[in-house]
C-alpha cells in the first residue's frame, strides 16, 4: 500500500516537473515587444516683437500697439528686435510713426519705422524723395478711390495750338503719400469722403515735372494702378517738361500751353 502511493507520489511529480519545463520552453520561444517612447523636445524660443494690431502708415507706435511674443530661435533673422537686445523696446519705440503697413502678428522692423517728431511727412520720406501736392476731385481721383500707399499714373490733359486736346502720363507708378479728406453732404441727406489734395513721392526730376505740369495743364488725373505693378520702376518722367541742364540755369517760357525754351542764360557756379 505504500509502495503504491510513493509510485504515485513519484509520478504526480515527474509530471509537474515535465509540465514546469514545456511551460518553460513555451514561454522562451515567444517574441518580446518592446514599447518605444517618444521623447518629444520644445525647440528653443526667444521673445520677439511683433505688432499687437494691424497699422497703417503714419500712424505712431503706442505701447499697447506692439508686444512681445515667444518666436523659434532658428527663425529668427536680422533685423527682429527681441528682448535679449532691446529688453526695453516698448518703451523706447513708442511714439515713432510706421512707414510702410504692418499686420497683426508681424515682426517689428527699424527699417518700418521713422522719427516720432511732429514731422510726421518728412519723416515717410524716403532719402533723396520729395513730396509735392496736387489738387484732385472725385473725378480726376479714380473716383474717391486713391488711397495713401497707392500707387498711381499722373495724366496730364492740355490744348494744342491747333486747339487740339493732348493727353500724356508725364509721370509713372507714383506712390501716393498721403490724400487731403473731407466729408461732403449730399442733398439727399448722405455723406461722401472726397479727396481735394493728393501729396506724391517724387525724384526731384519728376518733382520738376509736375510743377511745369500744372502751369499748363488744363487737367492732371490720378491714374490707379495695381497693386502688382507696385516693384516697377518710378522713376520715369516727361523730359520735355525739365528745364535746365548740368551747370547751367534756363529760363523756360509757358505760353498757350506750349513750352518755350530759352537759350542757357547763365552758368551755376558750383
Amino acid at each position: 500500500m505504500k509502495s503504491a502511493r510513493l509510485v504515485i507520489l513519484l509520478v504526480a511529480v515527474v509530471a509537474a516537473g515535465l509540465a514546469g519545463v514545456l511551460a518553460m520552453r513555451l514561454a522562451g520561444g515567444r517574441a518580446v515587444v518592446e514599447q518605444a517612447t517618444n521623447v518629444i523636445r520644445r525647440e528653443p524660443t526667444v521673445n520677439v516683437l511683433v505688432s499687437a494690431e494691424s497699422l497703417a502708415v503714419g500712424s505712431r507706435l503706442k505701447e499697447n500697439s506692439i508686444r512681445w511674443i515667444a518666436w523659434p530661435q532658428a527663425g529668427v533673422t536680422d533685423g527682429f528686435i527681441t528682448d535679449t537686445q532691446r529688453p526695453k523696446a516698448i518703451q523706447e519705440l513708442a511714439g515713432l510713426v510706421v512707414r510702410l503697413p504692418m499686420f497683426a502678428g508681424e515682426p517689428v522692423r527699424a527699417e518700418k519705422l521713422a522719427d516720432g517728431s511732429n514731422r510726421i511727412m518728412s519723416s515717410l520720406l524716403p532719402s533723396g524723395k520729395r513730396a509735392v501736392a496736387t489738387e484732385i476731385s472725385v473725378a480726376t481721383g479714380a473716383g474717391g478711390f486713391v488711397l495713401p500707399n497707392d500707387r498711381v499714373d499722373v495724366i496730364m490733359v492740355r490744348r494744342s495750338d491747333e486747339g487740339r486736346y493732348l493727353t500724356e502720363a508725364v509721370l509713372n507708378n507714383i506712390r501716393v503719400l498721403a490724400i487731403d479728406q473731407h466729408v461732403e453732404e449730399k442733398g439727399d441727406g448722405t455723406r461722401s469722403v472726397i479727396g481735394t489734395t493728393a501729396t506724391l513721392e517724387l525724384t526731384p526730376d519728376q518733382a520738376r515735372v509736375i510743377t511745369v505740369a500744372q502751369q499748363i495743364a488744363e487737367r492732371l488725373t490720378l491714374a490707379l494702378r495695381s497693386v502688382a505693378d507696385a516693384e516697377e520702376p518710378d522713376t520715369k518722367v516727361a523730359d520735355y517738361l525739365l528745364s535746365g541742364s548740368e551747370g547751367k540755369a534756363e529760363v523756360q517760357v509757358i505760353k498757350s500751353g506750349t513750352i518755350v525754351k530759352a537759350t542757357p542764360t547763365a552758368t551755376v557756379q558750383r
